[in-house]
């Protein structure tokens, strides 16, 4: 039966049960009247006998099965009638609601989809990441000989496999573009159960040095340079200055490490003998039932089987392994679970200052229970009407909490670092809107029930003749007590956002031993170089690119360096002390001298130019800079740090010294200290300086990836363009990224920026709900005590003896409140160690300033209904009793 058939029967039928109704009781009116009774008393008497009219349709729509629909949409529209009545209650439990379960359902989707998604690799728990260690427990990657010897020694793989990534400048495509490219070993597509959806994987042909140049490359690569085209014979990849066919596609998503799109074999590149150019990365698969605890304990058995075989030959002391999705999120792990907990804690605020919502409704709502129940409606029905309104309510905050989750994944992913892992497999995760619903939908349920259960049971002339206006002090207790509740979690929050922001502005503060303001950067990919002809080509590019950048307007100083400070990796190693007139003849006479500890040490190793110091004013200590005096057929100069003077030769000069650092660039031609200068904090601020020598990047310019400098006054907008037109025009097919200094500077800080934002977020969202509940509270206590407060003044007491009565009890309730508070976040805090800089976690200064903050504003909130109080007109409110 249709909708309307069935809403103009039920219609009928109603028109048909007045009209029996009416025709009954006039039938009774009319033999009343025919036995003498006038008109009216026959119908007053007919009606008394009938009984109550409404009752008897009442039970005739049950029997026509109806009733339990009409009553459900009486309850819908009194409920919205009463939510209409309150705008101010229904709003603010509704954004309460929505701000629980929108945050909430927010952050558990980034946990879930960077911590706990599994991979998207076939049986991803058994794929791993292997880290070799050194003498000082630190991880490191893998020699050749060393990953070799782990392969053939362990029987707990069903593979493994080396890789290594570096951004490369690659050409044939759309446009020449910067990208990530992978060298990656015979089993890594193995290992990681990937395969090319268009075209091939690498033959064995292919896997060897010297075989045929050939590359796989990126779903997203083929998509938007490639323009998917399914012909891959005829393309052409230039791969830094290298000709590549492309015979693959992989599958989309799939891009590891990182953002790679293009990979090539490894195999087509040489083995290094030696076990300390520990150059690659190493990932396995375990076999079918190994369990991770027994092939960690094989790995770490080799490898300290090969550190006794060749001693000083290997840097590997022992290995491990890691879970490769462990392994991929463990440098945002921390932050994330703090800020999981953080927002678990904000659910709790919300739950709490529903349940006082919902208790101060009910208490005021109490009279009007009474007369409910005085006229007749049933337990059930008062039930009923409540869970009505409770899940109206919770339909309105879940539907806004929706949209606010939605919006608020969004703008976790904006404020994110760029290097979050797995970016792009974070969504609304339904399993924690479904729980921050559920839990929120629970605790109101559970309030409206019981408060219509205590309705119900209290006497309804007792409710009646008292107006609603005393509650039980079980009640006033749990609505004081969840106050405090709110206080002193809102605590804890806000003394984390805190010693976060504390720890920022202490970083902030640091010499990183350069002045980052008006540096532009340009980041370049360059060919590789095998021999010097290119090499004199490249100094001859720098050479003009520099002249020509000098000569823009506001360009002051113009330089160039292989790697920026904070910009990410560095490469380090050990460098030889050398004797006079001593010349290195080759690497492996290098690697012999390198185990001597006498004329050993260790550096990071940049490559930069004169400019490169002047554009980032980082001060020259001692003798000089790079200068027109070396030049390519000139002595090699170098440059070291003062640390790396202070811990080389700490009570000689190192001018004119000897060093040899050959093993790092492959030129083993000695270099001569010419100068010293300021230390850097070049992997970050919280980092301490790093032993660094310089090479004139002049002399040595085989670096492949290089950034020009420049030092600008004038707007750096406006010099990108002209920036990017003179690279262009010295090289047309040259990829370039150019961008302001201030950018990386920014990006080396943003996830502690990340955390102390949200975590800052959700302390000011628990503040806001602890002040609606603190002020609840003390306004409901004020309204159930007007007639008290009338008798006090009338007695005599003044409004001052008033605010004070009322403030004291506010500020009992704040005093419990920040008192557990403190206890709660002395013993949490402890877990944000790991994220702050230079200040405990127990820090006093921090404690204080939330303190006196939070009792401020919780009196404030107080204030407001004391004032009320103060202003209680006796006679009024002895009258209004």
């Amino acid at each position: 039966m249709s909708w309307v058939s069935r809403r103009f029967g039920k219609r009928k039928r109603e028109e048909e049960m007045e009209e029996e109704v009416w025709s009954h009781l006039e039938m009774a009116a009319r033999g009343r009247v025919e036995r003498g009774e006038s008109r009216k008393e026959a119908e007053r008497a007919a009606r008394r006998e009938f009984g109550n009219v409404g009752l008897v349709k009442e039970t005739a729509r049950d029997i026509w099965g109806w009733r339990w629909v009409q009553d459900f949409m009486e309850d819908v529209r009194y409920g919205l009638r009463m939510l209409n009545k309150s705008p101010g209650f229904t709003a603010v439990v509704a954004l309460t609601l929505a701000l629980g379960i929108g945050a909430n359902t927010a952050i558990f989707s980034v946990v879930y989809g960077v911590l706990l998604r599994p991979l998207d690799y076939p049986k991803p728990e058994q794929v791993v990441r292997v880290w070799g260690t050194n003498a000082a427990g630190g991880e490191m990657r893998f020699s050749d000989p060393n990953f070799q010897d782990l392969a053939a020694q362990s029987h707990d793989f069903q593979g493994l496999a080396q890789y290594s990534s570096q951004i490369a400048s690659v050409a044939g495509g759309a446009q020449p573009i910067r990208v990530l490219g992978t060298a990656a070993s015979h089993d890594f597509f193995l290992v990681l159960g990937a395969q090319p959806v268009v075209g091939r994987g690498f033959l064995s042909e292919e896997q060897r040095v010297g075989g045929p140049r050939v590359a796989l490359v990126s779903y997203a690569f083929w998509r938007d340079s490639l323009g998917s085209t399914n012909d891959l014979p005829r393309i052409r990849l230039k791969i830094d200055n290298e000709a590549y066919s492309v015979v693959g596609v992989m599958r989309p998503g799939f891009n590891f490490p990182g953002e790679t799109a293009v990979w090539v074999p490894r195999e087509s590149f040489a083995a290094l003998p030696s076990r300390t150019a520990n150059n690659w990365h190493v990932v396995g698969r375990l076999r079918d039932g190994v369990k991770l605890e027994q092939a960690n304990a094989d790995v770490r058995a080799i490898a300290r089987r090969l550190k006794h075989q060749y001693g000083d030959d290997t840097s590997m002391t022992d290995a491990s392994l890691l879970r490769l999705q462990d392994e991929m999120a463990r440098s945002v792990r921390p932050a994330l679970l703090m800020l999981a907990g953080a927002v678990a804690f904000l659910l709790l605020v919300a739950c709490a200052n529903i349940v006082n919502l919902l208790l101060a409704r009910a208490a005021g709502r109490s009279r009007e229970f009474a007369a409910r129940s005085a006229l007749g409606a049933s337990r059930g029905r008062l039930l009923r009407q409540c869970l009505t309104e409770v899940a109206l309510l919770t339909v309105l905050g879940g539907a806004l909490g929706i949209v606010l989750a939605s919006w608020g994944v969004g703008a976790l992913l904006d404020l994110a670092p760029e290097n979050l892992p797995r970016a792009n497999e974070i969504g609304i995760h339904l399993p924690a809107l479904l729980f921050a619903l559920a839990l929120s939908s629970a605790v109101a349920a559970a309030v409206g029930v019981t408060t219509a259960l205590r309705s119900t049971v209290s006497n309804p002339l007792r409710g009646l003749a008292e107006g609603g206006r005393v509650g039980s002090a079980s009640s006033h207790a749990l609505r004081r007590t969840l106050a405090a509740m709110q206080v002193a979690i809102t605590f804890v929050l806000l003394v984390g956002a805190g010693l976060l922001t504390r720890s920022l502005g202490r970083l902030l503060a640091v010499d990183p031993g350069f002045r980052s303001s008006g540096v532009l950067t340009a980041d370049l990919s360059l060919p590789e170089t095998a021999n010097d002809s290119p090499k004199a080509q490249r100094v001859q590019f720098f050479g003009e690119l520099f002249a020509r950048l000098s000569r823009l307007p506001g360009v002051e100083q113009v330089g160039a360096v292989n790697a920026l400070p904070l910009a990410g990796d560095f490469a380090d190693g050990t460098f030889l002390r050398l004797q006079p007139d001593e010349q290195i003849k080759d690497i492996a006479q290098f690697e012999r001298l390198s185990h001597d500890p006498e004329r050993a040490g260790y550096a990071y190793y940049i490559a930069a130019s004169e400019g490169y110091f002047r554009t980032f004013r980082i001060p020259l200590l001692r003798g000089r800079l790079f200068d027109g005096r070396d030049g390519a057929d000139s002595p090699h100069a170098a440059l070291i740090s003062e640390s790396l003077a202070r811990v080389a030769w700490p009570k000689e000069d190192p001018l004119g010294r000897l060093i040899e650092f050959g093993n790092m660039d492959g030129d083993v031609r000695p270099l001569t200290i010419i100068g010293v200068v300021g230390d850097v904090r070049a992997r970050g601020l919280e980092a301490p300086p790093e032993p660094v020598i310089y090479t004139n990047l002049l002399q040595r310019p085989q670096q492949s990836n290089v950034s020009i400098v420049l030092r600008t006054a004038a707007d750096q907008g406006t010099l990108d363009a002209a920036l990017l037109d003179e690279v262009r025009r010295l090289d047309p097919a040259l990829p370039v990224r150019v961008r302001p200094f201030t950018q990386i500077f920014d990006a080396s800080l943003v996830h502690r920026r990340f955390t102390m934002i949200l975590l800052g977020a959700f302390a000011s969202v628990a503040l806001l709900l602890a002040l609606v509940g603190v002020h609840g509270v003390i306004s409901y206590a004020v309204s159930e005590r007007t007639r008290e407060i009338g008798v006090r003044m009338a007695l005599g007491a003044q409004p001052a003896d008033v605010l004070r009565m009322v403030l004291g009890q506010g500020a009992g309730m704040v005093a419990v409140g920040t008192s557990i508070g403190i206890l709660a976040a002395l013993g949490l805090s402890r877990f944000l160690q790991s994220l702050l800089y230079e200040i405990r976690a127990a820090d006093l200064l921090t404690y204080a300033y939330v303190t006196l903050f939070l009792v401020f504003v919780t009196l404030l909130a107080c204030w407001i209904p004391a004032r009320r109080a103060m202003k209680v007109n006796p006679m009024v409110a002895l009258r209004y009793e």
